[in-house]
């Protein structure tokens, strides 16, 4: 969802720093809170902020605290994701969310993005914190609904997204206009290299 759907990027450091801010910790560098985007959030502040797991708990809760009332909001949908959307559908292709955000989260965005009409399902992690691991993600949904893997993209802009694709021998296909730098999807081997959503829909259309 964030970086190839959405850009959330102003909502998720927004939950950051007022998690930070009750925290009682100090940030010098807001921008470089961008790294939130992607990885699971109890990742991000334990190895960030060499949090112990009952601080790093309380962090998340803060930020879930914000995010659920005005961060999920402070979002924008990509230009052309909807026509994107319509056109796949409109191809019968089907079409999953596979996000570590928190579940909850990620079906009330697309809510109110009217997204959700184009998706099977909408797959986060759990409230508890499980489920957040790309890897295991995109295994629950293959299984799931008894996809072939071999038919399967996994469209992303971080590197977790490619881990996540190739453990499962699913496609990956990183897009250069979300979070992610190029290098770290070069690194990380995407099978397919696609700078705008118009080239991302020539892939997924062709």
């Amino acid at each position: 969802m964030d970086g190839t759907l959405t850009d959330s990027s102003q909502g998720i450091q927004n939950a950051v720093l007022f998690a930070l801010e009750k925290m009682n910790i100090r940030e010098t560098d807001p921008e470089s809170l961008r790294q939130f985007i992607g990885p699971p959030l109890h990742h991000t502040f334990k190895t960030r902020y060499a949090l112990a797991d009952e601080a790093v708990n309380s962090a998340v809760a803060f930020y879930r605290e914000y995010y659920q009332d005005k961060g999920l909001y402070e979002n924008n949908l990509y230009d052309g994701i909807k026509p994107l959307l319509e056109q796949l559908a409109a191809a019968r292709h089907r079409l999953f969310v596979v996000t570590s955000k928190q579940q909850a989260f990620a079906r009330t965005i697309a809510g109110h993005f009217k997204l959700d009409v184009f998706f099977e399902d909408i797959i986060g992690s759990n409230p508890d914190h499980t489920m957040a691991d790309k890897t295991a993600l995109i295994r629950h949904t293959l299984t799931l609904y008894e996809l072939d893997p071999a038919a399967t993209v996994m469209v992303g802009d971080r590197k977790y997204d490619l881990i996540g694709a190739r453990n499962n021998g699913v496609t990956a296909a990183g897009v250069l206009y979300g979070y992610g730098t190029e290098m770290e999807l070069r690194e990380h081997k995407a099978d397919h290299l696609l700078a705008t959503v118009d080239a991302l829909g020539r892939f997924l259309l062709n």
